[in-house]
């Protein structure tokens, strides 16, 4: 493995800077390290080889001029692929959208590329988001870079292999029910979902709007604040972007946490939460204690009707949003035509997987006249009293902190019951009801695998995650641990 693939971003972009190292050759870099284990780890949908080093290549001729690099500059980045690339395959991991290349990019992605990130590869993910392992794919299963036999997680699973396995140092996935965190877990890197209008969803391809939340991985806090600083803030195209100053992110890594009020939400070590990861992310939770942080038990009584509710809305927006592939606009085209109805229903039928069909028809169904208000309005106002919950333990501590899923990643296949599969969202999904902001940290390994600890903050407080997942880093070193894939 190249030296430099092991590099973080941030070092990458001072070598940049600095002439000590060409954008190019860090391309070039990552690229190798791309044809040597992706055939292992299936992360990448799309490698944009010739697009990368002719955006590393133009960075150099800047750094030449003597022109000031931005802070992204010549760091390699993957993007999962439901982000809008301008001329670049975009498919949300749906057959449906296969050969759908967006004529624009999304927002986040013109932050980047502004902030001198070298786009390199679209990452794998579940059909549109939908599912908990990447097995949902349209096109094939990521492999967990730490036992290939196993899941990534997901739906952000491309994203979060990639990193792990040093194809990138960074990546982006989205976040519906905890689709960077959980596969951030089971990958063994960090992942960080923002507070709901931190960033910018344009371009983003949706799946449940009131939900969804673009985010970052990476190996380190400083990483990770990067990116954020990079694509956070008010974006006039997304009417739900929030129009809240950003502050820099990266003065907060630094930070020590004495005097941190901790709370530590009792209903999270239920749930199916398996004895040895609890045992690992109390150890976390000790050693906060030990780095100056006040840790007190707490209870957010209605977490435990979180899946219920969030299985009722998140399916109920699927419904709307997937409306319109129709078979007519943009996307695949059944080619046995039989009449405007009969052109929609079969392509929709050949376009969509089993679990984007099943969501769909569960939230037509919870939508539908005579049961709205028995599914949909009720899980909506379950929703406010989970929200009021966090609210008011936000009253009495500065984070809270819990496990980021239930086991250590699971074989492929292993799940073939889809309660089950759900079951892997437990710990992450009442933060998307809630809309704070959460981020994965690496905390431990369970008989090889990784563990992830989840530190929660309130609307806007991305800060408070720095700040606790830098001091924790600084005293351990499981984000320092590399697979051996």
């Amino acid at each position: 493995m190249s030296d430099l693939t092991q590099l973080s971003a941030r070092e990458i972009a001072r070598k940049v800077a600095t002439g000590e190292v060409s954008a190019r050759e860090v391309t070039e870099a990552s690229l190798a390290r791309i044809e040597a284990v992706e055939p292992k780890v299936k992360a990448l949908l799309t490698v944009m080889h010739e697009e990368a080093l002719a955006s590393a290549d133009a960075l150099d001729k800047r750094r030449s001029a003597g022109e000031t690099l931005p802070p992204l500059a010549g760091v390699p980045i993957a993007l999962k692929d439901n982000m809008c690339t301008r001329g670049t395959r975009t498919t949300a991991g749906s057959k449906i959208l296969a050969n759908f290349v967006p004529p624009y990019d999304a927002t986040v992605v013109k932050r980047l590329r502004d902030a001198g990130a070298v786009i390199i590869a679209k990452a794998n993910l579940d059909e549109f988001a939908m599912g908990s392992s990447t097995e949902n794919s349209g096109f094939f299963t990521s492999c967990n870079p730490w036992d290939t036999e196993r899941v990534p997680g997901g739906s952000s699973g491309g994203s979060a292999a990639a990193v792990s396995a040093c194809e990138v140092p960074i990546a982006l996935g989205s976040d519906t029910g905890g689709s960077i965190r959980q596969p951030a877990g089971f990958c063994g890197v960090l992942g960080l979902k923002p507070t709901y209008g931190r960033v910018s969803r344009y371009g983003l391809i949706a799946y449940a709007s009131s939900l969804d939340q673009i985010g970052p991985f990476g190996r380190t806090a400083e990483d990770c604040a990067l990116q954020l600083n990079a694509i956070a803030g008010h974006d006039p195209l997304d009417s739900t972007s929030a129009d809240v100053p950003v502050p820099d992110y990266l003065a907060s890594c630094n930070r020590d946490i004495k005097g941190l009020r901790v709370g530590v939400p009792k209903e999270f070590f239920g749930q199916g939460v398996s004895e040895e990861v609890a045992s690992v992310v109390r150890t976390a939770i000790d050693k906060l204690t030990e780095l100056g942080a006040i840790v007190v038990e707490c209870s957010l009584p209605y977490t435990e009707y979180a899946l219920a509710a969030y299985y009722i809305i998140a399916p109920a927006e699927c419904s709307s949003n997937l409306a319109r592939f129709d078979g007519v606009k943009y996307g695949h085209r059944t080619k046995e035509l039989a009449g405007h109805i009969g052109l929609t229903e079969k392509s929709r039928d050949e376009g969509f997987g089993a679990e984007v069909k099943q969501r769909i028809m569960i939230g037509t169904y919870a939508l539908s006249a005579g049961y709205y208000d028995a599914y949909y309005k009720r899980a909506q106002q379950v929703r406010t009293l989970i929200r009021q919950d966090y609210e008011q333990a936000f009253q009495k501590f500065d984070v809270l902190v819990t496990p980021v899923t239930p086991t250590p990643a699971f074989k492929a296949g292993e799940k073939a019951d889809p309660f089950a599969m759900k079951l892997a969202d437990v710990c992450t999904l009442p933060i998307n009801m809630a809309g704070v902001p959460a981020i994965s940290v690496p905390c431990g390994f369970v008989e090889g695998l990784p563990v992830g600890v989840q530190i929660i903050a309130p609307h806007f407080q991305e800060e408070r995650l720095f700040q606790t997942a830098g001091a924790y880093l600084r005293a351990t070193e499981w984000n320092k641990q590399f697979p051996s894939v």
